[in-house]
């Protein structure tokens, strides 16, 4: 699907702090992303798979309580088979947070039951035969970004005590784990593919600039090597790596960063490109600037006229406004505490009736 301005723009309006989250979630809609990271974490099971099929299935079946806590991706994609081609069911859960969750054993077997459940209500809404009922394998990914290193053991025995006679009775699976930050850059890019060069780029997110700019230098040398028809996966790993530099890089890196990143480029093409992009995402930058600057100067105004109404209320109604009432008022910066009061200086029957501080 061809990536529209307007789609990779929407991600400068969101929180720095959800930048890892929303960022990967896009990377990895991406067919060919999924493929590089199945090239890391379990690079032989790659030929046996069929990424040109692979679909992003919505999450409708984990439940409304979880689906706006967890970030996962759940595809379809045929899988061959030495015999026959099986559909195979792809979950991938990424997790984002600085801090380890050391339930994420439980967690994974929580949703991967969850979506054979929803195959088994399938099969009862279109009343498949019995005979035909059989559960897709499911590959369970952890995508892990976070800096504190993560030792514990992704798995439910981690979280037992047991004694050996009950060992058999703990589901068994194997979970694929990759600790992007805790990865050396010689593994994600064993198979130079872009995705992995994209993370060695976030690997150094926190590093010195003198870092940072070695890793743009090599990761845009490989990502620049795309063929023309791959071009939709060039634009979107330059497009994370100027969101990487603007969320994740201090404000006075940016327009060095950003111009590193295209320049490198050796692509005429790309290199122009590149750069029209930036552009763009500073127009915009600045367009959102001034639109914030225009609430903040519109809420300032409102507050100030409501002071205003305040005060003329408290003349009207009892004449004279103390000069400490004066200074309250105008030291209170909420409107909705402004509304308030308004409301009880209406009703009051004396000033000493009105508790200020509130």
């Amino acid at each position: 699907m061809k990536m529209k301005d307007t789609e990779l723009l929407s991600f400068l309006q969101y929180p720095i702090e959800q930048f890892h989250d929303r960022s990967t979630r896009w990377l990895l809609e991406d067919k060919e992303n999924v493929r590089g990271l199945l090239e890391i974490v379990r690079e032989h099971l790659v030929p046996h798979i069929d990424f040109e099929q692979l679909v992003h299935i919505n999450r409708s079946f984990i439940p409304d309580n979880l689906r706006e806590q967890e970030s996962d991706l759940v595809y379809t994609v045929p899988f061959q088979s030495d015999t026959q081609i099986e559909e195979l069911l792809i979950y991938i859960l990424i997790e984002h947070q600085s801090t380890i969750d050391t339930t994420m054993g439980f967690r994974v077997l929580f949703y991967m039951t969850q979506i054979w459940d929803f195959q088994r209500r399938e099969w009862e809404s279109n009343n498949i035969p019995n005979s035909q009922r059989q559960l897709r394998p499911i590959i369970p990914i952890v995508f892990y970004t976070g800096e504190q290193v993560w030792k514990k053991p992704i798995s439910l025995y981690s979280l037992m005590e047991l004694p050996e006679l009950l060992v058999d009775f703990v589901p068994n699976f194997e979970i694929l784990f990759l600790s992007v930050k805790d990865t050396n850059s010689a593994v994600l890019t064993k198979t130079d593919h872009s995705f992995g060069w994209l993370l060695t780029v976030l690997q150094k997110e926190n590093a010195t600039k003198e870092e940072i700019r070695s890793a743009l230098i090599k990761a845009i040398q490989h990502i620049d090597t795309l063929d023309p028809e791959e071009n939709q996966q060039w634009r979107r790993a330059i497009f994370y790596l100027y969101l990487l530099i603007l969320h994740r890089r201090p404000v006075e890196e940016h327009d060095e960063l950003k111009s590193l990143v295209h320049q490198q480029s050796q692509n005429t093409t790309h290199k122009e490109e590149g750069e029209a992009m930036a552009q763009t995402m500073a127009e915009f930058l600045i367009e959102q600037g001034e639109k914030e600057g225009e609430k903040r100067g519109e809420k300032r105004a409102e507050i100030r006229t409501k002071k205003e109404d305040i005060i003329k209320l408290i003349h009207i109604r009892f004449e004279t406004v103390p000069d400490t009432i004066h200074n309250k008022i105008t030291a209170i910066r909420s409107i909705s505490r402004l509304n308030k009061l308004f409301e009880k200086i209406a009703t009051a029957d004396t000033l000493n009736d009105i508790d200020w501080d509130q």
